[in-house]
Parts: structure tokens; sequence; C-alpha cells
């Protein structure tokens, strides 16, 4: 790696995603994963990239009296915003086909909000990307719910999954913040942290 500061650090991810331990993984990033639950509910009056940061400093709240002096802990969250609404994890077959149905032929956002804490000072940074679908016909949707996992993904969809080879047509922004971190930005301020 051409700067060696992070190796002075524990990262501490605390995320289950596999898709986000694979990015740390391929960005040479040594870390710990220590995943936080927390009930993800956010005042109804947020929108936006406001749910997603405000998600991500709440899953950094119950574990930031633990760190050491050269912890930093990486928390975050990813919402997908279509109409004003926020397209949290689908809950079932039928929630997911409904999302699906609604991203088609259409743009959405895709917001990922990652906060950055140490003992002494907590970053928090987002970034929005937008996306947008071909129409996708009924087949094409029950395929995808069918045959892999919409469940544990905002909005219903993995872009990096079959549905988005299929059916993207464009992207405006980050690719690896729709997968689930925005790469680039984590890396930049976690170099700006370590000094």
């Amino acid at each position: 790696m051409p700067n060696n500061k992070l190796k002075e650090y524990r990262i501490i991810l605390a995320s289950a995603s596999p898709r986000r331990q694979q990015f740390f993984r391929e960005m040479e990033i040594e870390f710990k994963v220590h995943p936080i639950h927390v009930n993800e509910i956010y005042p109804e009056h947020l929108k936006g990239e406001e749910i997603s940061d405000y998600l991500a400093k709440l899953k950094a709240a119950g574990y930031e009296k633990k760190l050491d002096t050269r912890d930093i802990l990486i928390t975050s969250d990813t919402v997908v915003w279509h109409n004003n609404i926020s397209l949290a994890k689908p809950a079932d077959h039928d929630e997911a086909f409904s999302m699906l149905r609604t991203l088609s032929n259409d743009w959405h956002e895709v917001i990922t909000s990652v906060c950055l804490t140490t003992k002494d000072q907590q970053q928090l940074v987002n970034q929005c990307t937008k996306v947008k679908f071909k129409k996708l016909d009924y087949a094409e949707i029950e395929y995808y719910i069918q045959h892999y996992n919409p469940f544990d993904k905002a909005g219903g969809y993995g872009i990096q999954d079959w549905i988005g080879l299929i059916g993207i047509e464009e992207i405006q922004g980050s690719y690896t913040n729709v997968v689930g971190l925005p790469t680039q930005l984590v890396y930049k301020t976690l170099m700006a942290m370590a000094g």
C-alpha cells in the first residue's frame, strides 16, 4: 500500500455486509469485523441522506465509549430514495416485488453515509449516486427474487447481481456507493484522520 499511516490504527468495521468487507480487503486495509445491531428507527421527518446520516451515527453511538486511542470505528447505512420515499430492505417476496416494480423504468438515488469515529473525533460523510432502471417485466422481477437474495439489500436489489447487469441502463456517480460503500470517499477520509 502506498501509505502505511493506517497500520498504526485498528480499523473496526461495524458491518456484517460481505460486500463492505470485500471492499476493505480490496483496498488492502486491515480491519476487524464487529457488527453492531441497532433498531433502525429514525424520526419520520428525515429525508434522503438525513436518514442514512442518522442511522450511521446511531450505530456508532453504543460503541464509541469502548474505543481505544488508536481505534477507528466505521459504521454505515445505505438508503434507496425514490419519489420522496425511503425503500428499506424488503420484508418478504411481495414487498421486494413491489419495490422493483416501483423502481422499474425510472431514476432513483442510492445514498450511503459512513461515520468514522475515534476516541476524540467523529467524521460523517455521505455520497449519492443516481441510478436508472430499464422497464423490468414481471418475469424478470420474479426470476430475480426467486434466484437471488434481495432481502438484505435496501431497495430490494444489488447492482452487482443479475438484475443490475440486465436492468440498469445508467448510473451517475460512484458505482461502489451503490454496492454499499463509497470506497474512494472512505479511503480519503481515513487517510485524513490518520494524519
